[in-house]
This record gives C-alpha cells, structure tokens and sequence, in this order.
C-alpha cells in the first residue's frame, strides 16, 4: 500500500486537543481536509506527522510548540493608547482586531486587557506556546511528482 510522502496530495480526518483534552478544531463533521505534503500550508509538525501513513491508518501525535505555532512572544503583545483605537469600536477584552503594519499588512490582534487609558493586544496565534494533539486518520493519497521542496509563507492551522 502506497505511504504518504512530498509532493503527494493528501485527504485527512484530525480532531486537534490542547493537552487538557479542549478540542480546538476538527473535521469530523464537515469535509476532510486536503493538502499537499511541502507546500507548508499546514503547520510543520501535522505535515511531518501524515509522512509515512497508508489510507486508512490513523495516529496520535503530540506536537511541541516549535512544531506548531512557536513559543508565545512578550514581544508580540504591545499597549496602545486608548486614543489609538478607531473610534468605531467599542474595545472588549477577547475581542479580535486587525492591526495595520506600517507597509500596508494586517495582523490579527486580540484585546487582552483594558486600563483606563490603554488597551493591552496581543498578536500571537492563540495556540502559540500550547503543546497540540492530533488525532489523524489518512483517507486518501493522490500521488504527487515527488515534492517542490516547499513555498514559504505563513503556517495555517489545519
């Protein structure tokens, strides 16, 4: 039976856990996730994990931060002036903002906490800093013409 390698396009079920059982994402009840293996379009860990399964062969992976969405960075969390904050929104510890780089991107912020004058955001990914764990069953392998060797970018969640 032909295993999972670069370049192949793979269909997969996951359900993913934090390390006190929270699910934070799964396919189980919408369409399973495809992707091709070095593309990176799945964080590194998840690919790697899918390298070397049949169809029909399921696996439990831990994932440590490094090979998931990095360690939390204090450096990513900043306070901005009340006054900063469009005066269309009404900010909410835990609510979700985009954040203007000065050349033109955007990045996804959360409010973290609220003072008087300031508001605390921070632009991690949610999951930066959790250990993650995959439940994986591998559906499908379409077979690829042995892999590009990757394209770069940023590492999605499953």
């Amino acid at each position: 039976m032909a295993q999972a390698k670069e370049g192949d396009t793979v269909t997969v079920h996951y359900t993913g856990k934090l390390e006190d059982g929270t699910v934070f994402d799964t396919s189980e009840e919408r369409e399973p996730l495809n992707f091709t293996i070095g593309e990176e379009r799945v964080i590194p860990g998840f690919e790697n994990a899918v390298v070397g399964m049949e169809p029909g062969e399921t696996k439990t992976e831990e994932l440590s931060p490094d090979e998931a969405y990095g360690e939390h960075r204090d450096d990513m969390v900043m306070e901005l002036e009340r006054n900063e904050i469009p005066d269309e929104v009404d900010p909410e510890v835990g609510q979700q903002l985009q954040l203007r780089m000065q050349n033109g991107q955007t990045v996804p912020v959360v409010i973290t906490d609220l003072g008087d004058e300031t508001v605390t955001i921070d632009a991690n990914h949610p999951l930066a800093g959790h250990k993650l764990i995959f439940e994986i069953e591998l559906v499908d392998i379409e077979e690829g013409e042995g892999g590009s060797g990757g394209g770069g970018g940023n590492i999605v969640t499953p």
